[in-house]
């Protein structure tokens, strides 16, 4: 079984894909670890295809496609947290939601186990898997062929799947979002299915952390314009703001210093 990346390591491989090189000495630094310590994370993040060797340093592997799962669900789960339990202020019991893939929208349900009744649609297996904690929800998880890396369904039939439903609040995340405000993912399929839940939710909740602004992805799909509310856990640049008040979307952003109740969160085997 493959370990799962450190904090650090998953923050490298975050580092490296914004700047697009990085030596080790620049890494040690950054990090306050010995070169020796960034060598032997490089090797292990490196044998897992998530970057490449270049002389002095390293580079992105696959600039076209997404951290893989078990690398973004150790990225900034603190500033996730904040978000997710600001989401869960928002949800009444017995409401009806739409969950994307992604690791934040994860977050999203394990703040809501202390709610009632509420039924869930998804292609995210882990959301499935935290909603089937809590006894009083009714969850429904899309059939399909299953992306290991992502842990989530993707293809046809979950645009469909999603089509078929209207519910209260389609919560979802995205891959980056650019400085016009468009959304940004990094297949054209996860587009497809998070199109299908702005189109079948009386109300949209993006959910992204800081990190999103700006970040580089292939496929457009929406704009930040076009979701009823966005949570984030610091203001965005100004643009963006300037966008959403013009169009009217609510924007949460937790106060400083604010206080949230920690929450079940899942760990991998």
């Amino acid at each position: 079984m493959q370990k799962r990346p450190t904090e650090r390591q998953a923050s490298i491989v975050e580092l490296v894909r914004a700047d697009g090189f990085k030596t080790i000495e620049q890494l040690a630094e950054r990090f306050q670890v010995t070169p020796q310590t960034i060598r032997r994370d490089v090797n292990a993040l490196c044998d897992e295809g998530l970057l490449r060797r270049r002389h002095g340093g390293v580079e992105p592997a696959l600039e076209h496609e997404n951290i893989a799962y078990r690398a973004r669900k150790v990225l900034h789960v603190n500033e996730k947290r904040k978000i997710a339990a600001l989401v869960a202020r928002a949800i009444p019991d017995g409401a009806s939601l739409f969950f994307s893939i992604g690791t934040t929208p994860e977050l999203v349900a394990s703040a809501l186990l202390q709610h009632r009744g509420l039924r869930i649609f998804t292609n995210n297996l882990n959301v499935a898997y935290v909603a089937a904690t809590n006894d009083s929800f009714d969850v429904t998880l899309i059939g399909g062929r299953l992306r290991n890396r992502d842990r989530d369904v993707l293809g046809p039939e979950v645009e469909a799947f999603f089509n078929s439903y209207k519910v209260d609040y389609g919560i979802f995340g995205v891959g980056g979002i650019d400085a016009d405000g468009s959304l940004l993912d990094f297949d054209e399929q996860e587009v497809r299915a998070r199109s299908a839940i702005l189109s079948n939710s009386r109300q949209t909740y993006l959910v992204a952390d800081h990190t999103k602004f700006g970040r580089n992805a292939v496929v457009r799909g929406g704009s930040v314009t076009q979701v009823t509310a966005f949570f984030t856990d610091s203001p965005p640049p100004d643009a963006i703001v300037q966008m959403i008040e013009k169009s009217g979307v609510a924007l949460h952003i937790p106060e400083p210093n604010a206080e949230f109740p920690t929450f079940y969160v899942p760990e991998d085997d």
